[in-house]
């Protein structure tokens, strides 16, 4: 029976026991969308609602756009873990996770649903509302822990979240050969990508270095906004459309 949730659409409650209270004084500015990563549904739900996994999300939306909700917004879910994202590292105390019924790329990864990513743009854009959650701050999973996670993955459609005035996209700048930088490189051209990662929001070490923390973020960013190819390899492609990605921020111009 669908009743009255924190959400202004439609949705069921289905508790989950595995929150806790949010830390104080901490707003509700980040929405983080996952992918679920299991062989079935029915699984995934249940380890959300396990108490022994302390996992869980606010939002469950399965592949025909059903939402559930598992865990009240005002409460802290645990569907981050280890995170970062613009010097935050409790992401889980300042956020609204939405899980998404998808295998995974461990499981059989394949396209999302029209009827699922309906839903979650309908969703997403009265969270992002609600909560005044600013475009550059609708993230993905890794996004904000590039070196464990893939989720929700290079088949998300980010373009029609932005359609509907929900996160930053701009249109990927055309993949040409060209000189790139890759594990290993050092000099002020790997210091200025990773300035520009970091001022995005990514955790990386300005250093100079091109190294595993670094390659970890190129790929979280071309998974979210370069999906053509996933690769860890910072071509003139992917620098160009992250140049592009800043000039959206206010408190940035070239």
């Amino acid at each position: 029976m669908n009743v009255v949730t924190d959400t202004g659409v439609d949705a069921r409650v289905h508790p989950s026991p595995n929150h806790g209270p949010r830390a104080q004084d901490a707003p509700i500015d980040m929405l983080v969308l996952h992918y679920t990563g299991m062989e079935s549904a029915e699984l995934a739900l249940q380890r959300l609602c396990d108490p022994r996994t302390e996992v869980s999300a606010h939002y469950f939306v399965y592949e025909d756009g059903t939402i559930l909700q598992c865990v009240p917004e005002a409460r802290r879910a645990w569907h981050a873990g280890r995170s970062f994202w613009k010097g935050e590292k409790d992401i889980n105390s300042r956020s609204i996770g939405i899980e998404i019924v998808n295998p995974g790329h461990e499981f059989g990864y394949r396209p999302f649903p029209e009827s699922q990513i309906d839903a979650v743009v309908r969703l997403s854009k009265d969270v992002c509302l609600r909560h005044d959650v600013l475009p550059w701050m609708v993230l993905a999973h890794s996004d904000i822990a590039p070196d464990r996670k893939e989720d929700p993955g290079e088949k998300f459609p980010w373009n029609r979240l932005a359609e509907a005035g929900v996160g930053l996209y701009v249109e990927p700048h055309a993949i040409v050969a060209g000189l790139l930088m890759q594990e290993g490189d050092r000099g002020q051209p790997v210091e200025a990508l990773q300035s520009m990662l970091g001022l995005y929001g990514y955790n990386v070490d300005i250093n100079g270095v091109f190294d595993e923390k670094t390659r970890h973020a190129v790929k979280a960013f071309q998974r979210h906004f370069r999906q053509e190819k996933v690769d860890g390899v910072a071509d003139h492609s992917t620098i160009e459309t992250l140049n592009l990605l800043l000039r959206r921020l206010p408190t940035f111009s070239v």
